[in-house]
C-alpha cells in the first residue's frame, strides 16, 4: 500500500478542498475544441510537464492510478503518485499525490475540460502545506513558486497545442 503524506486522497476531484490546507485554483483558456485531443494528450502523457522545463521520471509513459513519477525543478525532486485520472469526452486529466521525500504534503491536479460552447480551458487545484522546515521557512516563496509553475503549464499547454496544430492536415 502506498503510503501518501496526507490522508484526503482523491480530494481534487471534488469542493470544497480539505481544510487545513494553502489551495489552489488556477484556470486558462487553451483554444478552441479542436485543440481539446492534443491538450489530453499532452497532460496525459506528462508532455505538458516536460514542456515547462521540470524534470520527470516516471515508470510509465502514461498517467494512471498508480503510477509514481518524480517532478524536477532547479534543486528540488519530489516523489508523487498519481491518484485519479480522467480521460473523457470533455474532461481528460490526472491528479498526484505527495509521497515520503516531497517537500510538501498535499495533491495537485491539471485537468482539460471543454465546455458547452465548445471552448477549452485548463486548470490546476490544488492543496498542500509545507511538510519540511526548509518548506515552512520558505512560506510566501512557495506559494509563489506553486502559482508560478501552475502558470508555466498553461503555457507550455498553450504552446503545445499551437505546435501540434501547424503540422495536422
Amino acid at each position: 500500500m502506498t503510503a501518501f503524506t496526507y490522508a484526503e486522497v482523491g480530494a481534487t476531484l471534488h469542493e470544497p478542498l480539505p481544510a487545513g490546507y494553502r489551495h489552489l485554483h488556477y484556470r486558462t483558456y487553451v483554444g478552441g475544441e479542436d485543440v481539446f485531443d492534443r491538450a489530453a494528450e499532452a497532460i496525459l502523457t506528462f508532455g505538458m510537464h516536460r514542456r515547462t522545463g521540470a524534470r520527470i521520471r516516471t515508470e510509465a509513459g502514461r498517467a494512471a492510478p498508480g503510477v509514481r513519477l518524480t517532478v524536477g525543478a532547479g534543486p528540488l525532486s519530489v516523489p508523487c503518485e498519481v491518484v485519479w485520472t480522467a480521460d473523457e469526452k470533455d474532461r481528460a486529466g490526472f491528479g498526484y499525490g505527495t509521497l515520503p521525500g516531497h517537500q510538501a504534503t498535499g495533491e495537485e491536479a491539471f485537468t482539460v475540460e471543454r465546455d458547452a460552447r465548445g471552448r477549452v480551458w485548463f486548470s490546476v487545484t490544488a492543496f498542500s502545506r509545507p511538510a519540511t522546515r526548509l518548506m515552512r521557512l520558505g512560506g510566501p516563496a512557495a506559494v509563489v513558486a506553486q502559482h508560478l509553475y501552475a502558470r508555466l503549464c498553461g503555457r507550455a499547454l498553450k504552446k503545445l497545442c499551437a505546435e501540434s496544430r501547424t503540422v495536422d492536415p
